[in-house]
């Protein structure tokens, strides 16, 4: 039990490490000023959603890494930590770099490793795997918005 809760709050510690990037570099007046198209989600949506999601992510991997150890079980994991690391970069490229090209190139990878996440976590747990489809959802639409401010800036 002791080391289960240890696991969750570990899972929990990471996805704190990749969400700090997002709380470090946030929208500014550059932001604002862009060309993004109307159906932009507001400004206040973004941490509410991610609060969601970093939170489903830390408990779909915590369950990942409590399952049995296997070939997929560290496949799944070695995915997982990858995806992280992407989700990190795209604040810093996007809104501390400035570089919307870049970002667009990092979410597109995300969103590629969140799926192929997706497909290993389901052979480990469909729990696992289906809490990781608001966070594919969500990566799809930022990544739509992030193709469409690129266009028009």
């Amino acid at each position: 039990m002791l080391h289960s809760l240890f696991a969750l709050l570990i899972s929990l510690a990471l996805v704190g490490f990749a969400a700090s990037t997002g709380a470090r570099f946030r929208p500014d007046s550059w932001y604002r000023e862009l060309n993004k198209p109307a159906w932009t989600p507001p400004d206040i949506a973004f941490p509410i959603a991610w609060g969601i999601l970093y939170l489903l992510m830390a408990i779909a991997a915590w369950r990942i890494y409590m399952a049995d150890d296997s070939a997929w079980r560290t496949a799944g994991l070695t995915i997982y930590a990858l995806q992280l690391m992407a989700n990190a970069a795209w604040s810093w490229l996007f809104f501390g770099r400035k570089q919307i090209a870049a970002a667009l190139g990092d979410i597109a990878l995300l969103l590629m490793l969140i799926m192929l996440a997706i497909i290993v976590f389901a052979k480990v747990s469909a729990l696992a795997a289906w809490l990781m489809v608001p966070y594919a959802l969500w990566v799809a639409l930022a990544l739509a918005l992030n193709a469409t401010i690129w266009r028009r800036n």
